[in-house]
């Protein structure tokens, strides 16, 4: 199928975004890898696409004191190359390069990840895990800082206010030295994830986090278990951890409770060896 008709906006000032999305049914783009389906499909109908790939600052990454900042629009290809300007946690780097396909990767935007929030994709777990904040633009041109654990609300479900648009990703410069575990379990590479787990320990910080990824929701974070992992340098075994998420998601299909098992098990055991 072909898209509906609508005007394309290449804004090339905040203010300009801020005036473009007062057009009726405008929505914002970025690299449009998951939009441009929807388009396409006619499940998305705007009159007005406002582009975001133009301003400035938004393909560019850099540090600001012990804070990394990457802006929303740099893609999934340059942060699997390394080729920001700035490094990045490898656990960035090692995510990025199993984000779908090149193709995908050279246009899809970190920011339109997030704002997309997909519960299935990969950046709203590994951002989770990171403890990232995110920084927001509004259209009288504040803006607003939200812990990445606070803006996903639920499936495609984000805190953004109308016409407010991420801006930057932010995380700490300390998780560079970070201790992390990351799995993907996806019926073929290039899909969509089934189960994610995720592990990020700084001892220097003592910072412990332990996150369940494409759980239909927004990313689970099991505190308790990773709480135990941080005091106790222990793999916590796969009973305790399938018990830690029945509690949490009583409604889940026990199939999708093996594969989130499974998945949060090889997370840990990449930093703990069971």
């Amino acid at each position: 199928m072909k898209p509906a008709a609508f005007s394309h906006l290449r804004a090339e000032t905040p203010a300009a975004v801020a005036d473009g999305l007062q057009a009726e049914n405008s929505k914002i783009i970025a690299g449009g890898q998951s939009l441009g389906p929807m388009l396409n499909l006619r499940l998305a109908r705007p009159t007005q696409l406002v582009g975001l790939n133009i301003l400035p600052g938004m393909e560019a990454a850099s540090e600001r004191g012990d804070t990394i900042v990457i802006g929303a629009g740099v893609t999934h290809a340059r942060i699997e190359d390394g080729a920001c300007g700035v490094d990045l946690p490898p656990m960035m780097r090692h995510v990025a390069r199993s984000i779908a396909y090149r193709a995908v990767r050279n246009k899809g935007t970190i920011g339109g990840s997030l704002a997309h929030a997909d519960p299935a994709a990969d950046w709203v777990t590994v951002m989770t895990a990171l403890d990232a904040s995110l920084l927001l633009h509004a259209p009288d041109g504040s803006q607003r800082r939200l812990p990445m654990r606070d803006f996903m609300l639920g499936a495609y479900r984000t805190a953004l206010a109308p016409r407010e648009y991420v801006e930057a990703v932010e995380v700490a410069t300390t998780m560079r030295g970070a201790l992390w575990g990351y799995d993907k379990l996806c019926r073929k590479v290039g899909e969509f994830a089934d189960a994610i787990g995720a592990l990020v320990l700084d001892p220097s910080t003592g910072y412990a986090r332990l996150v369940a990824g494409a759980t239909g929701a927004r990313p689970l974070i099991l505190s308790g278990l990773a709480g135990d992992i941080a005091r106790n340098a222990r793999h916590p075994g796969e009973a305790a951890v399938h018990t830690a998420l029945t509690e949490q998601l009583p409604d889940s299909d026990p199939v999708k409770l093996h594969l989130l098992t499974t998945a949060l098990c090889r997370a840990i055991e990449k930093v703990i060896p069971a």
